[in-house]
């Protein structure tokens, strides 16, 4: 008899752990998926369009607070956990609550959920989302274009809109970014690669895009896979890379599946050495040779600038900083407060006595968060709460930690600036290098 299923998810690997591995299994009969991590993604369905023909009513996605429930009601034998950035302890509190109610706990691993390219492929993940995963899989890219070579990236999934729409996503230009509906989360990864001229995949079926990637109308010799939370590849990589912080250090020991990246990369980068504590480095070297003594280890910094200093310096500024680094990646820092700081303000200025809606519940949800503002616009309502709240805040001027130009989706009334970062190694090894050996290994010119 087929086994009923639950996937335990966030709107990412959980579908690729169905493509992969339950799409058209006929051992196995996936009664629902549970939503966790990010606003307003349960309620759909993944639909029959995507879902195969085993599910022509496609699969409802519920609450993970639901879980005991629907494990009773739909008679569930076998609980998967699929989304990544949690602690062991909260891996193995879903795992009590799922084997309480009288079902199996399962991990898939990267043997029945890699898929295999036609094309090199070079892979960025990290052990906590915030580590700088981002910057390396640009600095890769200006690499190996620098070279001639045609590298096509795709982008870990943020499947938040229309499912079949999101099938298999393109972007080669700012204006797909509006073709697509990008969410700010969104554009934060898929428009500093848009902007340095490659293009960028993205969506739900991960197959389906990445044989679109190999046969991209502009051309394709290398497929840069750009991870994302903490999540291990879904694509078997040739040459693995994983970025570790300092800032955090133990975390590469103690995030699922964070420790997985590090033991499975080729290369780590401890990024950020130049704002990182030396303890917290030193933690994060030993951790890396308990664990991953083979790999190589490069030291690597991300060092700030921005385009005016003078709307910060003596300022009392509003900092801006990526979203889902301060809410489940649970950083206290960011590019906006280490610009604040290094270009002299005079005040940081607590955002929550004025935030709005979603805002407000969002510090609610995430208490840790402090006096950062995350740039949170998983949606419309979103997106207006975040430029009410900017607009409400009594400051001076704002700094914008974002990857992204939020002056072009969000109107803001104060003087505000925006902060860059690039990744730059330190010595050697560095990246000109590895990558070089690794194109000489593969023979390519």
């Amino acid at each position: 008899m087929k086994k009923n299923v639950i996937i335990i998810g966030a709107a990412g690997r959980d579908f690729h752990n169905f493509n992969t591995f339950f799409r058209g299994n006929e051992a196995y009969n996936v009664v629902a998926f549970t939503a966790a991590q990010i606003p307003d993604i349960d309620g759909r369905k993944y639909p029959a369009a995507l879902a195969g023909n085993f599910y022509p009513e496609g699969i409802p996605i519920y609450t993970e607070g639901d879980l005991p429930r629907l494990i009773r009601e739909l008679k569930a034998d076998i609980c998967v956990f699929s989304y990544s950035d949690v602690t062991y302890n909260k891996v193995m509190a879903v795992s009590a609550i799922v084997n309480t109610a009288g079902a199996n706990f399962m991990l898939l691993g990267p043997k029945d959920t890699m898929v295999k390219s036609t094309k090199p492929v070079i892979t960025v993940g990290a052990v906590r989302t915030g580590c700088g995963k981002s910057q390396t899989s640009r600095r890769i890219i200006e690499i190996l274009m620098a070279k001639g070579l045609k590298v096509v990236a795709v982008r870990h999934p943020m499947p938040y809109g229309n499912l079949v729409e999101q099938k298999v996503q393109r972007f080669a230009t700012l204006d797909d970014l509006v073709k697509h509906k990008c969410t700010v989360e969104e554009m934060e990864e898929y428009e500093p690669h848009v902007v340095r001229g490659n293009v960028i995949y993205a969506g739900v079926d991960y197959e389906a895009i990445l044989r679109a990637a190999e046969n991209d109308p502009d051309g394709c010799d290398i497929i840069l896979w750009d991870g994302g939370n903490n999540d291990f590849p879904f694509y078997k990589p040739d040459l693995n890379f994983t970025v570790v912080d300092p800032h955090r250090p133990g975390h590469e020991l103690t995030y699922y599946p964070g420790e997985v990246t590090l033991r499975l990369a080729d290369v780590v980068i401890i990024n950020k050495i130049d704002t990182a504590p030396p303890e917290g480095i030193q933690t994060v070297r030993e951790n890396i040779a308990k664990v991953n003594p083979k790999a190589v280890v490069v030291d690597g910094a991300s060092p700030i600038k921005v385009d005016n200093p003078a709307v910060i310096r003596g300022k009392r500024v509003l900092v801006i900083e990526d979203g889902p680094t301060l809410t489940h990646g649970e950083m206290k820092i960011g590019a906006g407060t280490v610009a604040a700081q290094k270009y002299g303000a005079a005040e940081m200025v607590d955002p929550r006595p004025f935030t709005v809606g979603k805002l407000t519940k969002t510090f609610e949800i995430y208490p840790g968060i402090g006096t950062l503002l995350p740039a949170m616009g998983y949606g419309k309502q979103q997106l207006k709460d975040l430029e009410a709240t900017i607009n409400n805040t009594d400051c001076d001027s704002v700094v914008i930690g974002t990857p992204i130009d939020l002056n072009r989706i969000i109107k803001i009334n104060k003087p505000n600036t925006r902060v860059y970062y690039d990744l730059q190694e330190i010595g050697d090894p560095n990246l000109e290098d590895i990558l070089g050996e690794f194109l000489k290994k593969k023979g390519i010119k």
